[in-house]
């Protein structure tokens, strides 16, 4: 800013008129200036030496206004620090007085109450200077905080976790004291979980960390007791439920760091903590009135749906963990050689098909049926029995607000738990979501590869076995490079977008035109050469690159698979061939077990004239099981290879029209028609055969199979419910979203959902409509799994590049891809030994007692949160008198 006349600057900034200096030295009024003036003009010699005289009186009173000025602030400042020093010792003189009585503790509370009154006076009086800063704020914030509250909380440190304890110096421990008001805590940040929807109305709010939340708060409070521990049971908010942690072998230790060095509090206190809290906020929000009278008819009516599964569904007589004893030490050994075979004696069980049903008698002789299973007509009765319950307009509105509910309750208590969760497992050692187990449970091996990977091999194959003859077509034996002259293709011209196997646009709503992916450069030549093992080379190449895919799994050591391998049922001798097929190349390994999957595709078999009725598939496809399982010497190599299938499935578009079934469809043996039969139709046969199968499997201490086919991709409803009834899990299951009802019984019946986004958003469903992140909220027993990498991933790890995308997009913490990880293990049909190494020793068991979160990763507050939840709506269902089994389903 301009000024006029001369200036001096003076403390520090604030510049003075020259001539308002002159005027208060010599207490002249605005004349005495003007007389100035004039002198100065009066000679130029005179008006010089003036102004030097007024300089020189001038820097001297200025300089002389600055000490004095200074000299007094500095007094003053020193008083009142020494004020605050004294009433600061009289606080704590008050405060260890404190604790001689109640009574005294209430008398110096209100001493206390008149102290604060008076500091308060006194940083008022203080911040009257505003010359200079309040030195001491930061002073009597530290000290006050750290007397009242014990150690100052750092600004970073998660809620929850156990403080850094540093004492005074001088101070002993019996003089920490930890009364007072609680230390301002800011509240930490954590992923957040699937379910965005229960943060939105705060998330990118400029006040978010001002909001107040319990489970953001530490509750921990004096003996390291949770401060909800007193909550009234009728607390309508919730109540902390406990939890038994299992104890961390690790304790403090004292830095030796000479020159005082302390590790970081954060990982200090984290890896100082118990990988569980004892305690989290527990809903309470079940209604204790009765249910309506519409309400009880339904539940009536979903446990009679219920009790229909259970008289369905094939159970061990003996659970595997009851068969097997594990060593909690040791780390299950490897079979040595899985591929020896040892002769077993044949069994005098008589077998033969029956209306579509192998039935197993004693002997040849007896007519007495040892293993009997529902006929088709109980079976068809009891389908349409559900398929009216789905449509009943009462019970679907029941349904619907109870899965409403479940999805709240878990908004709830992620709310308020969230942080908790979060915190458990950072103080789970080694753990995290990389290196626990996690099983894609749905994967067909012809596509068990990703495309890079195939090119690769395909490049390999034809650079060092160019001459070998690989196909006979058109009356004529063609070796590899022979092959590729007739595509007019070499090597160098091949790359990831010649070999067009990925699925793209085109696909959607295409079943035909994604299986044509199978073909390589769209030749079904090069499909049966690199893709198949019924072939000239006898599939030598796929058992390579199967071997390679192995070595990737067993790499990456936390990553297993459950491949399902085609039996079309063409011939009976298709079992000794796959059979034949893994024996002989020793494709074996503890990270892969088989699944058995049946091609839909009578109607195809028929028009080639390969069969002649539906009674024929059935055969070639069941009765080389019997003989086998009656007679192992009958066929060594398929028994050595049932030891390591786990699984029946049924595969082909179920979104092709079809006519539903009723009780009075004909028989197997009468089905010679060109038309498909429905989904369900196929369903009961397989489910039939195999039951009756794994009961005799049973009873020679054999493996048993279990039924896992895929349902409710596409297509209708009544494929849901005929898995419903029949299957231990299912593939897929996205139209679970269309039927409230079936959704609601899948839920109870915790019936092992195998889901693949990815792959349904190549085919009939886009991945933002995909109902995964509402069913893994409402608690439906739900994993991640690949279908097909071939066509759908572009990573070399596809299973993990299924999770991250679905973490992205979905919003998924940690804990959610943990608990999807254990599901994906507790679904697959790997052993008990492994699975005890996997994820716990008793994982067998129901809630936090089945939970080791030393290898799941997943927080005993998740866990038990899920189990609670499921028992208020079996006693919801079954009227308080539901009987809750302590182990899973065998």
């Amino acid at each position: 800013m301009p000024c006029t006349g001369l200036q001096l600057q003076v403390l520090g900034g604030v510049y003075v008129p020259f001539s308002g200096i002159v005027k208060h030295i010599s207490g002249q009024s605005s004349e005495t200036t003007k007389d100035h003036k004039s002198i100065a003009s009066a000679g130029y010699n005179f008006g010089m030496d003036t102004y030097a005289l007024h300089v020189a009186m001038a820097a001297l009173v200025g300089a002389s206004l600055v000490a004095v000025s200074a000299y007094h602030m500095h007094r003053k400042t020193l008083s009142q620090l020494l004020e605050f020093a004294q009433a600061m010792e009289r606080e704590r003189g008050d405060a260890e007085e404190y604790e001689v009585s109640a009574q005294h503790l209430k008398r110096s509370g209100a001493d206390k109450r008149r102290k604060h009154s008076r500091l308060k006076n006194i940083a008022n009086f203080r911040r009257e200077s505003a010359s200079l800063p309040d030195v001491t704020a930061i002073s009597r914030e530290i000290d006050g905080e750290e007397k009242r509250n014990g150690p100052l909380l750092v600004d970073g440190i998660p809620a929850g976790l156990a403080r850094l304890h540093t004492l005074p110096e001088g101070r002993s421990v019996g003089h920490a004291n930890s009364t007072g008001r609680p230390a301002h805590v800011i509240r930490p940040t954590s992923p957040k979980s699937p379910v965005a929807s229960a943060f939105e109305s705060v998330e990118g709010s400029d006040d978010e960390d001002n909001l107040t939340d319990n489970s953001k708060l530490d509750t921990s409070g004096p003996e390291g007791k949770s401060l909800y521990q007193n909550l009234p049971e009728d607390n309508v908010n919730g109540s902390q439920m406990p939890i038994p942690a299992p104890s961390m072998i690790r304790s403090h230790s004292v830095s030796g760091d000479l020159h005082g060095v302390q590790p970081d509090p954060i990982a200090a206190d984290i890896l100082r903590k118990e990988p569980e809290h004892e305690t989290f906020v527990q809903l309470k929000i079940t209604p204790n009135e009765a249910p309506l009278p519409d309400e009880v008819e339904a539940y009536l009516v979903l446990q009679e749906c219920l009790g229909l599964r259970e008289s369905y569904v094939f159970r061990e007589h003996i659970a595997p963990w009851e068969k097997e004893v594990t060593s909690k030490a040791t780390t299950p050994k490897p079979i040595q050689n899985p591929f020896h075979f040892s002769s077993e004696p044949k069994s005098d069980h008589f077998f033969q098909m029956e209306d579509g049903v192998v039935q197993v008698y004693p002997t040849k002789d007896s007519r007495v049926k040892l293993f009997p299973v529902a006929d088709a007509t109980a079976f068809f009765t009891d389908l349409h029995y559900i398929l009216r319950v789905i449509a009943a307009g009462n019970i679907r509105t029941v349904c619907h607000h109870r899965l409403v509910l479940l999805e709240q309750k878990f908004n709830l208590h992620l709310m308020l738990n969230a942080d908790r969760e979060f915190l458990a497992q950072k103080s789970a050692p080694h753990r995290d979501f990389y290196n626990v187990r996690k099983v894609d449970t749905h994967v067909h091996h012809s596509a068990c590869m990703n495309q890079k990977h195939l090119l690769r091999f395909i490049k390999s194959k034809l650079r060092k076995e160019p001459d070998e003859v690989v196909i006979f077509r058109d009356g004529t034996y063609l070796t590899l490079k022979e092959v590729f002259e007739s595509l007019d293709l070499t090597g160098y011209d091949l790359n990831v977008d010649l070999l067009d196997v990925h699925a793209d646009k085109s696909t959607f709503h295409r079943f035909d035109k994604f299986n044509l992916k199978y073909n390589p450069c769209g030749q079904s030549r090069l499909r049966e050469i690199f893709l198949k093992q019924d072939n000239l080379i006898q599939g030598r190449f796929l058992a390579e690159l199967t071997k390679q895919v192995f070595s990737d799994l067993m790499a990456s050591k936390y990553q297993m698979a459950e491949y399902r391998i085609s039996i079309y049922g063409r011939k009976q001798s298709e079992w000794d061939q796959l059979a034949s097929w893994i024996v002989n190349n020793e494709l074996c390994s503890e990270n892969v077990v088989w699944l058995i999957q049946i091609p839909r595709l009578y109607n195809v078999y028929k028009e080639m004239g390969i069969v002649t009725s539906f009674q024929n598939m059935l055969d070639n496809i069941f009765l080389p099981l019997f003989e086998v399982t009656v007679d192992p010497d009958s066929h060594p190599q398929l028994h050595l290879f049932l030891k390591q299938v786990v699984g029946l499935d049924l595969v082909d578009d179920e979104s092709k029209p079809e006519r539903r079934p009723t009780k009075h469809m004909p028989t197997p043996a009468q089905w010679t028609n060109i038309f498909n039969p429905a989904f369900s139709y196929y369903v009961y046969y397989c489910y039939a055969n195999l039951y009756t199968l794994n009961k005799l499997r049973e009873s020679k201490g054999m493996s048993t199979i279990k039924f896992r086919p895929h349902a409710g991709e596409a297509g209708d409803i009544d494929h849901l419910a005929a898995t419903f009834l029949t299957a231990h899990n299912i593939a897929h299951g996205i139209n679970l979203r269309k039927s409230p009802v079936l959704q609601y019984l899948y839920y109870l019946a915790q019936i092992g959902l195998a889901m693949s986004p990815l792959s349904n958003n190549s085919l009939f469903l886009d991945y933002h409509r995909n109902p995964f992140p509402m069913f893994f909220l409402r608690g439906l027993n739900v994993s991640l799994s690949t279908d097909d990498p071939l066509q759908i991933h572009l990573t070399k790890e596809p299973l993990v590049e299924e999770y991250s995308i679905a973490a992205s997009v979905w919003k998924l913490s940690s804990c959610d891809l943990c608990e999807i990880a254990r599901n994906s293990v507790l679904q697959s049909g790997f052993s008990h030994a492994l699975k005890s190494h996997w994820i716990g020793n008793e994982y067998y068991k129901r809630g936090p007692e089945g939970n080791d979160i030393h290898k799941t990763n997943v927080p005993h507050i998740r866990v038990e949160f899920r189990h609670m939840i499921w028992k208020e709506e079996m006693q919801q269902i079954y009227l308080s008198a539901a009987k809750i089994p302590e182990e899973v389903d065998k």
